[in-house]
């Protein structure tokens, strides 16, 4: 297993991925911390309230995309990377969704 340091608004994140995603990996948590940065007034909630609201919006998106109401590039030859974005995403939010709820619980009992 190996480690990727995410900073994901304004914090620091160990996550650990196989060898050969780190990469992958890094790209994801750029784009949750884009997210946070375009959501400004919502940075003042909790840590945990901050990741769930920027897996909503990048989980809105996917569902666009796969409802054909998103704006996918027109070429054929990307179809198959929005797909395996698409995917990626989905799992990224299911992830961040499970850790948002440990760390309101851990912080409901200290």
């Amino acid at each position: 297993m190996s480690n990727v340091r995410l900073d994901i608004g304004g914090r620091d994140f160990s996550v650990s991925c196989a060898p050969g995603e780190e990469e992958h990996i890094a790209m994801l948590g750029r784009q949750i911390d884009d997210k946070l940065r375009t959501m400004g007034a919502a940075t003042g909630n909790s840590e945990s309230r901050m990741l769930l609201l920027a897996a909503l919006l990048l989980a809105d998106e996917v569902h666009e995309l796969k409802s054909g109401k998103g704006t996918a590039p027109a070429a054929p030859d990307r179809s198959a990377l929005l797909r395996e974005m698409a995917k990626s995403l989905d799992g990224t939010a299911a992830r961040i969704e499970k850790l948002a709820t440990r760390l309101e619980q851990s912080a409901a009992n200290p």
